[in-house]
């Protein structure tokens, strides 16, 4: 059974990617005034978003791809006799899978031999693009359709995203903490350490400033692997970067000697619809399990 990947754009694959792997998008919206809502990476492009934030001092809000935009997406591919899978962003964070399952439920009236695998990742950003990756690598490697989706079911649990915030005011205003962590972060001019499992986020502590914030993650990380018995190497991993490529470079030079992995480590930027919620300076990594690991 031929089959195709989509993913929502909170997956933060870049464009060349997308189009190179013939991966789906279907894009969440993103406002600075809560009238006009914009495609984000279409209708205005990430870096113009965060420097929207930056100068403006703005506090954007995002919503959620339609049930429309869902049905939009798929048909064409069902109409080409193919199945779907699509992976969405954790439902911790976002409605959009429920988007997608309603789309799915409603194009079955339709199309009642159709297969439709909606795929909450529990993971975003970077992570969730390593995630969609994985798919692309079974589907380009003839791997089936259901053997697909039970290896996707069965790395779920394997993802993780570690990264650290410039400061605690757009996790405040997104509702990611609560207000006396808010006051206790501001008042000691600390960068949180986050770190994202099973769709939900939780502190990894706190540190002085970026460079000992990231060497935190690393070892946060490392712990990981070290209590799951794991090799990195069977692990996909990325970077997730703000403005500055420079720091996203560095900090794929760190994950690559800290885990003696061998292959280089992609730097992308997080998109809009994480960016509104993490502010402009959010810089980390995430990983997941490969699917023949």
């Amino acid at each position: 059974m031929l089959y195709e990947i989509f993913a929502d754009s909170a997956c933060d694959i870049p464009k060349e990617l997308l189009e190179k792997h013939n991966i789906h998008p279907v894009y969440f919206y993103v406002s600075f005034d809560d009238e006009n809502y914009m495609k984000e990476k279409l209708d205005i492009n990430t870096t113009d978003y965060y420097n929207k934030m930056i100068d403006e001092g703005l506090y954007p809000k995002t919503s959620l791809p339609s049930v429309q935009d869902y049905v939009e997406a798929f048909t064409p591919t069902l109409e080409e006799g193919k199945a779907i899978i699509c992976i969405c962003l954790s439902g911790k964070l976002s409605g959009s899978h429920q988007a997608a399952k309603t789309a799915r439920d409603i194009l079955l009236e339709t199309y009642p031999e159709a297969h439709i695998k909606v795929i909450e990742s529990k993971m975003c950003t970077v992570e969730e693009g390593a995630f969609v990756l994985e798919a692309v690598r079974m589907r380009d490697a003839g791997v089936p359709y259901k053997e697909a989706v039970a290896h996707l079911k069965r790395m779920l649990p394997t993802g993780r995203i570690c990264f650290t915030v410039g400061n605690m005011e757009y996790l405040k205003k997104g509702g990611r903490i609560g207000r006396m962590a808010y006051i206790a972060g501001s008042a000691l001019g600390i960068r949180p350490l986050i770190v994202m499992k099973d769709g939900e986020i939780f502190s990894g502590g706190i540190a002085r400033n970026q460079k000992k914030a990231l060497k935190k993650l690393l070892d946060i990380a490392r712990d990981y692997f070290e209590k799951a018995g794991e090799n990195p190497n069977n692990y996909s991993f990325c970077i997730g970067r703000n403005l500055n490529e420079d720091e996203g470079q560095e900090l794929a030079k760190q994950v690559k000697d800290t885990f003696w992995l061998s292959d280089d480590v992609p730097v992308w930027q997080i998109g809009s619809t994480v960016a509104t919620h993490t502010g402009p300076y959010a810089l980390g990594f995430g990983f997941v399990k490969k699917y023949d690991a």
